[in-house]
């Protein structure tokens, strides 16, 4: 059996810096943290594995678009025959509850808004699954939601957030090694 982690995103060169692009960053901050920087188109997605702990680990990015995530995640799921998603799937996603440069780890629970989980919830038919959320504020009123994820972290925010991934990812590591009750006392009690 092999555990996946997601990192959830928008591709293109234009949404890359985005705010709504946190899981991508995630997924990537692994890959060179492990020496495995190629990446292979599978699944919808753009896709790198590795071993962590004796098993196997794919890195994802699914390429259909945060609000279509669910069909990336679902292709995988159902190639790699997951059922047990409390100890085999991750998901990494941007929050805009949290503040810049905090994460927060979760074993399971709802979408709370967040469309790419919604659609990944509704592919793989649970939500009983792991999460790193991952801060991004909350827009100013002038500032709709869309045009928010949407745009790039300021000069001041920029030091938390790469903090913040760099601390998501090692967790995202741990987690793989360690019973997902542990990971979560140690990187939560950090925020």
């Amino acid at each position: 059996m092999a555990k996946l982690i997601v990192g959830l995103g928008n591709p293109g060169k234009e949404y890359a810096k985005t705010r709504h692009n946190v899981g991508f960053w995630c997924v990537d901050h692994i890959a060179r943290m492990l020496g495995t920087t190629s990446f292979k188109e599978k699944w919808q997605a753009k896709v790198a594995e590795s071993v962590i702990g004796g098993e196997r680990v794919y890195f994802m990015m699914p390429m259909t678009y945060m609000n279509d995530s669910g069909r990336a995640v679902g292709e995988a799921v159902h190639f790699l025959k997951q059922s047990d998603f409390e100890n085999d799937l991750l998901v990494v996603y941007d929050d805009l509850d949290l503040p810049v440069g905090n994460i927060r780890l979760r074993a399971k629970g709802s979408a709370g808004g967040h469309n790419g989980m919604k659609s990944i919830i509704q592919a793989i038919g649970s939500s009983d699954f792991p999460r790193i959320r991952i801060g991004i504020g909350r827009p100013p009123f002038d500032i709709t939601v869309r045009d928010f994820v949407l745009s790039g972290f300021g000069k001041s925010e920029r030091e938390l957030i790469d903090d913040a991934v760099e601390r998501a990812a090692k967790a995202a590591v741990a987690a793989c090694q360690e019973p997902f009750a542990i990971v979560m006392n140690v990187f939560n009690s950090q925020a």
